[in-house]
């Protein structure tokens, strides 16, 4: 078994490994380097082969999206700890040891994330993982460095060590008997959200996640699907409604989701007046396919609450980031109460 192997899952993204993967292997010393090709019909795999030899290349059978296709691929993948990387994220030398030595510290931290810079502006955060993921009280994600669209400039004020409540799936170190005792990514996600989710059963289970800014990587974003696409309203919408369902402790249940379906009704009416009819649409798409797995869900949701050893989770921000940013105007994690 090797300590640390390194997992890309890729889809189309040739143009990307030609890029990006020759730093990966050359700061990456000791690390086995795989690449799980979600059935790619681009050169990929040609190039992989005809490059790249010494990297483990696993063919899956068709696109399984983000979260299935990790499941199968880690599957097949023999380590302690696995480091799950986006195909466009440009690493760092010494970029690994410092996340490995601050799971290696404490028995009960499972997951980690570096600092994530923009590739395109690189003293600033980015928005898929920036210093750190945070939640609010109603499902609502943001970052240190980044408050909904408004990323910081890195100045070093995210720097210091800390516990976090989820990190980011661009760049996500976990150790594997975590990952599969918990069962790996809900598949049903698809893609987007689901390490928050992942995160968030860890968190339900008792284990720590955590930060380091000792190792920063750079991430390009958006990939596979641009931010304005109909397409990933939707998923981040339907995961949305799927992660709080299946998480929430029963009083925030009752008290915490029906505010959240309010907002986001609120917000599909705004997409169609003022922004995007296709986005507004998009979300009222996610909702009737919440309710119509709604059996389904409430399947996984007992599944979680066998493993809930916490009603209170600490790094769970327990006001609303919405009102702290629309209403009081507080643009950066250091403004909020938390």
């Amino acid at each position: 078994m090797r300590e640390t192997a390194i997992v890309i899952l890729n889809y189309n993204g040739e143009h990307y490994l030609r890029k990006f993967l020759p730093s990966v292997i050359q700061y990456s010393p000791g690390c086995e380097i795989v690449v799980a090709d979600n059935c790619s019909n681009d050169e990929s795999v040609a190039y992989l082969k005809k490059h790249h030899p010494e990297v483990t290349v696993i063919l899956l059978s068709c696109n399984h999206g983000y979260s299935a296709g990790y499941n199968e691929a880690l599957a097949q993948v023999d380590a302690e700890y696995y480091v799950l990387l986006n195909s466009d994220v440009e690493v760092t030398p010494n970029w690994v040891p410092p996340v490995i030595d601050l799971l290696k510290a404490n028995d009960n931290m499972v997951a980690a994330q570096p600092k994530i810079l923009m590739y395109d502006k690189k003293t600033h955060f980015e928005y898929a993982g920036a210093g750190g993921g945070f939640i609010d009280s109603l499902g609502y994600p943001f970052c240190r460095g980044r408050l909904f669209l408004d990323v910081e400039e890195d100045k070093g004020q995210y720097d210091n060590d800390l516990n976090i409540f989820w990190a980011t799936g661009a760049c996500l170190f976990i150790k594997s008997k975590a990952f599969h005792e918990l069962g790996g990514f809900d598949p049903d996600f698809f893609a987007h959200m689901e390490e928050i989710d992942l995160c968030w059963r860890l968190n339900n289970a008792g284990y720590q996640i955590a930060y380091t800014g000792k190792s920063t990587v750079y991430h390009v974003g958006g990939g596979t699907l641009p931010k304005s696409n109909p397409r990933k309203t939707y998923l981040n919408f339907r995961n949305g409604l799927t992660l709080l369902y299946k998480n929430y402790s029963p009083i925030d249940l009752w008290t915490k989701f029906p505010i959240r379906l309010m907002l986001d009704w609120i917000a599909c009416f705004k997409f169609m007046l003022f922004d995007s009819f296709n986005d507004g649409m998009a979300v009222m798409k996610a909702h009737f396919h919440f309710a119509k797995h709604y059996r389904t869900n409430f399947k996984k949701r007992r599944e979680v609450l066998k493993i809930k050893t916490q009603r209170n989770i600490p790094t769970m921000f327990r006001g609303s980031v919405v009102f702290e940013y629309y209403i009081k105007r507080k643009d950066t994690f250091n403004k909020l109460d938390f």
